[in-house]
């Protein structure tokens, strides 16, 4: 069955399944969810564990074996399966079939995966630990939900702050929810219960940031002018390869020009963004977006890119003249204005 992460504090008080699979690109919520889950087990008996972690040299009779061996001491065994990779290969998926198939009523068993992708979802191994398990897909705590987020981690530790405040955490945070729950793990060392001052937070939270390239381009589409620029400063900061985030900038361009036309043409959007696979925020982030940009800029905006691209090799770029990342900024704040 699917189960909602604030819903798995109530299961876990009611009962306990036999396979749980928590899947996730948010790292600190499914290792929170997955301690819930192995902290319940030892207290209902399940004292030994095995750990397994597919790697290139995995091999999956490993698994089964774990299924159908015994406790040393007749105790009850919790098993952990931790695919990185989320691909467990045709091999693999058979063997999750057939151990979802045959579970050991003696073990626990918590599969662990990154957020699958579009087509890997379509899987039959997918389908049957769906059918199989309790089941956590835990989405991304996107942007412009992270404030809200923030507050309810302080109000878990009996603190609470202004808007400033939580926007304030949020913007040096960007990126790094584990860096986020650091700091505001922080501010309960420092800082009794109650509301804390904008002082209080400002000498106390770092700036973690990790800023994704990728983040960039959902700062573009929303036209969220400052945190464009405090993002595009923050990979300039850290070393980040020019040529890639050029790369981001000009194939979001290319997949807003894609859209455009297809539009022009008659065709629907949502059509459109199934058959590019756009989907989570991106897919929220379109449509706007398409309605602030011209055809006009985007054409301009990938003659741009390609004359940036001419400053990163060393080449001549008649648009422009100067820093090569200064361009690419001036280019993102024109695409997140829209003309």
């Amino acid at each position: 069955m699917q189960l909602k992460l604030d819903a798995l504090d109530t299961h876990l008080t009611k009962s306990l399944a036999s396979l749980y699979v928590i899947t996730s690109d948010e790292h600190l919520l499914a290792l929170e969810a997955a301690d819930k889950i192995r902290k319940t087990a030892r207290n209902n008996g399940f004292s030994e564990r095995d750990v397994l972690v597919v790697e290139r040299s995995f091999k999956w009779g490993e698994l089964l074996a774990a299924n159908q061996s015994q406790s040393l001491f007749g105790d009850k065994k919790l098993v952990e399966l931790r695919i990185p990779t989320g691909k467990p290969g045709k091999d693999g998926g058979q063997a999750l079939q057939e151990y979802a198939a045959n579970l050991n009523p003696d073990n626990l068993t918590i599969i662990s995966l990154p957020k699958l992708d579009w087509a890997t979802q379509k899987a039959a191994w997918v389908a049957t630990l769906q059918q199989a398990s309790v089941y956590i897909d835990i989405p991304l705590v996107e942007r412009a939900h992270l404030p809200g987020w923030i507050s309810n981690r302080l109000a878990a530790q009996q603190q609470s702050a202004d808007r400033q405040c939580v926007d304030f955490i949020a913007e040096r945070v960007e990126g790094n929810l584990l860096a986020a729950h650091q700091e505001i793990q922080k501010l309960a060392l420092l800082h009794p219960p109650g509301k804390l001052s904008f002082e209080q937070v400002h000498d106390a939270v770092l700036n973690v940031a990790r800023y994704d390239v990728f983040k960039l381009n959902e700062a573009m589409l929303s036209g969220d002018v400052a945190r464009l620029m405090r993002m595009m400063n923050g990979l300039k900061g850290e070393g980040e390869a020019l040529p890639l985030v050029l790369w981001a900038v000009a194939e979001e361009v290319r997949t807003l020009l894609k859209l455009k036309a297809g539009v022009s043409q008659g065709k629907p959007l949502g059509v459109l963004l199934k058959e590019y696979r756009i989907w989570g925020p991106r897919e929220r982030l379109m449509e706007p977006a398409l309605r602030r940009i011209s055809l006009a800029a985007l054409q301009t905006a990938l003659q741009e890119a390609a004359q940036i691209d001419k400053m990163v090799k060393g080449l001549r770029a008649r648009a422009f003249s100067g820093d090569a990342w200064d361009a690419l900024s001036q280019l993102g704040l024109k695409l997140a204005r829209g003309h």
